[in-house]
C-alpha cells in the first residue's frame, strides 16, 4: 500500500489526531468519504458517457482537438 509500513501509518494517524483533535476526527473522515464517493461517481459518469457516445462523434471530437 504505497510503500507505507505500519510505523509510518501510526505516525500519520497521530499527526492527524494532533492537528484535528479527537472531536473533529469523525467530521473529517465523513467529509473525506463524501469527497471520494463524489469523485468515484464522477469518474463513473465520464466512462459511462464515453461508452454511450457514438464512436463517429468521438473520432470527430478528437480530430477537432488536434
Amino acid at each position: 500500500m504505497f510503500g507505507l509500513g505500519t510505523t509510518e501509518l501510526i505516525i500519520i494517524l497521530v499527526l492527524v489526531l494532533i492537528i484535528f483533535g479527537a472531536g473533529k476526527l469523525p467530521q473529517v473522515g465523513g467529509a473525506m468519504g463524501k469527497g471520494l464517493r463524489n469523485f468515484k461517481d464522477g469518474m463513473k459518469d465520464i466512462t459511462d458517457d464515453k461508452k454511450d457516445a457514438d464512436p463517429d462523434q468521438l473520432e470527430e471530437n478528437e480530430e477537432k482537438k488536434d
